[in-house]
């Protein structure tokens, strides 16, 4: 039986009223199982303080507002999702002990996590040795799934959205050379560095700059005095929003008039640095002015709840919730591997498009939008469907 596999295609606010269903069955998670609860115990963990606390906080907040709709109509089975969720402050040591919590104490049946890829990976052999179901909602490494039966993946790839900005690259901004910036401490930026120059050299473009800062880096004009003298026709920076709105600051400080492409890690930045950024593209998980009613639906929602604009990261929790919620019904059962069987087998569509597992537990072939930042603003520039 293949892993993972999906297609459902009905709007969000429809998804809901479909959860009012068959009996729960027991848990295998070696804690009894909480099938005779009055809830069921789903976990969620990402970081909610420190340098990345955008991403947690939008991811768990989105889960939360999907939880509340799903509980409003019903729950699973007749019984109320009971959502736990804890703050990583983006550490691996946290991130290992808060699984063992939700585990042990919270006694969880599967869990919504992790947000960023290190903590996913921090915690993954834990999740495969006790056959955790756990849907990562935003972790793009490509180790995440590989060799985990348990875990599963509600976003593209790191070489996916590699490929897809190298395509952007080429074929929309007819870029002839390129310089890639990026940060060798960090596995999902490198992995996508890697990514973008293998697919523009494929493409025939030159890449007249490829080298690599540290994160501990916060001067980086040797970096871009090197970039400026190569005259690159676009600059490829794959990193957080956080150091990106640096870079960009720096960039506009020496006058360089490149544009720069980059990838999901900026959502975000137009937060702080929106006028170092104007013009700039990188790819995403979903497009704020994207008209799909499912796509506006849930951006209403998220400003009803929490008076402020979703990201990309708070889109893919939101489905991660649904898809969970939806595979629990579908197992009848709060069974671990129930739930992994039933998780292999669904079939979604959400806020981010149609989502369906392969094999390794991937959503593979995901649709992915180009963001242009206009004025602070985020606008679709172009929509890449899946096939």
């Amino acid at each position: 039986m293949k892993k993972k596999f999906l297609k459902v295609a009905v709007a969000t606010m429809l998804i809901a009223s479909m959860f009012t269903f068959a009996a729960c069955g027991g848990s295998d998670n070696g804690d009894g199982g909480n099938g005779d609860a009055e809830t069921i115990k789903i976990g969620a963990f990402g970081p909610l303080s420190g340098e990345v606390a955008a991403y947690g906080t939008a991811m768990t907040d989105s889960a939360k507002l999907a939880v509340e709709e799903i509980n409003a109509a019903g729950g699973i089975d007749g019984k109320q999702i009971e959502l736990f969720v804890y703050d990583t402050k983006a550490d691996k040591a946290e991130a290992v002990n808060i699984y063992n919590r939700l585990r042990d104490q919270d006694e969880v049946v599967a869990i919504i996590g992790g947000t960023i890829s290190g903590e996913t990976l921090a915690v993954k052999e834990l999740a495969i040795a006790d056959n955790m179901p756990m849907l990562t909602p935003t972790a793009t490494s490509a180790d995440v799934t590989i060799g985990a039966p348990s875990i599963f993946r509600a976003c593209f790839l790191d070489p996916y959205q590699g490929s897809a900005a190298a395509a952007f690259s080429v074929e929309t901004l007819g870029a002839e050379t390129v310089a890639v910036l990026y940060n060798s401490d960090d596995a999902y930026s490198e992995g996508i560095a890697e990514a973008y120059k293998a697919a523009v050299e494929a493409e025939g473009l030159e890449v007249v700059y490829y080298d690599a800062y540290t994160s501990e880096v916060r001067d980086f004009n040797t970096y871009l005095t090197q970039i400026q003298s190569a005259a690159p026709d676009i600059i490829f920076l794959p990193d957080y929003y956080n150091r990106i709105g640096l870079i960009a600051t720096q960039m506009k400080d020496l006058g360089m008039e490149q544009i720069a492409v980059g990838v999901d890690g900026w959502d975000s930045v137009e937060i702080d640095y929106a006028e170092q950024v104007e013009g700039f593209f990188f790819v995403n998980h979903f497009a704020k002015d994207d008209p799909d009613p499912i796509v506006q639906n849930f951006i209403a929602a998220f400003q009803d709840a929490f008076d402020r604009e979703p990201n990309a990261l708070g889109a893919l929790g939101y489905d991660a919730a649904y898809i969970l919620a939806e595979a629990i019904k579908n197992a009848g059962s709060t069974d671990a591997q129930a739930i992994i069987d039933a998780l292999a087998d669904i079939e979604y569509t959400g806020v981010t498009g149609p989502i369906r597992f392969d094999d390794e537990g991937d959503a593979a072939n995901k649709n992915i939008a180009i963001i242009k930042i206009v004025d602070g603003k985020h606008v679709l520039e172009e929509k890449i469907s899946a096939k």
